[in-house]
């Protein structure tokens, strides 16, 4: 039993262990996220052999931030790959750039919002205008857009104000910040549960520790799916 609306953060330190974890996971999950923290512990090389060789989806988190010609330069790079899903910052200019580097190819360009370990006392000291941080994380949704984004990352307890966008309309909602009923919540500060995130708009929820390091992560993942809403 899988259900690719849970993509599980392989949040591991390299591509041995990536592996492992997926091999412990087995059937019970068809989507994995592999980010930052693992490109130098061959993340490009579990990328390729998670869609590859055994036919999963992959979402590369990589979170891209610079001048439009090299995010340009950087997505083409990646999107020869073959992969489904790539975030960038949420600027429009940067989303411009990568849509242009991917033109041509599958690769959904994700805009980062908000991240969901952020709350308005960070905002403040990242001197981010003032204002409510989930009005904030709706008008970088909305202008990400616009600018040509395949879809968004928001917390999940933005989702629903993001999918009422008429920008929204067609495109993706991934939410990270989801924690199962009862799990710890971390370093994240606005979450909200599998269910919870998928009813109100999302396509996609990011599940990381509650499953990897459970003593059993192909049931903790088969937990996580048992809480989402029938299609």
């Amino acid at each position: 039993m899988s259900d690719d609306r849970l993509i599980v953060a392989l949040d591991v330190p390299n591509v041995v262990q990536g592996l492992a974890l997926a091999d412990r996971i087995g059937d019970a999950a068809s989507f994995y996220k592999i980010g930052l923290g693992m490109l130098t512990g061959g993340g490009f090389a579990l990328a390729n052999e998670l869609k590859h060789e055994r036919g999963k989806r992959v979402f590369l988190d990589m979170k891209l931030f610079d001048i439009g010609a090299t995010i340009e330069a950087a997505v083409r790079g990646i999107a020869q790959h073959g992969l489904d899903f790539l975030t960038v910052h949420g600027d429009p200019q940067v989303v411009r750039a990568a849509a242009q580097g991917k033109a041509g190819t599958d690769l959904k360009i994700l805009g980062v919002t908000v991240l969901t370990s952020l709350d308005r006392a960070d905002l403040d000291a990242n001197l981010i205008v003032p204002g409510d941080i989930h009005q904030i994380t709706l008008e970088r949704a909305a202008r990400a857009l616009e600018a040509g984004a395949d879809g968004v990352i928001a917390s999940p307890q933005e989702a629903a104000m993001i999918r009422a966008l008429p920008q929204a309309a067609g495109k993706l909602i991934v939410t990270p910040g989801v924690r199962p009923a009862g799990a710890a919540l971390g370093d994240q500060k606005r979450v909200a549960t599998p269910a919870q995130a998928i009813g109100d708009g999302a396509d996609h929820i990011v599940v990381g520790r509650p499953i990897w390091q459970a003593a059993d992560p192909a049931a903790a993942a088969r937990a996580v799916i048992a809480e989402l809403p029938r299609r």
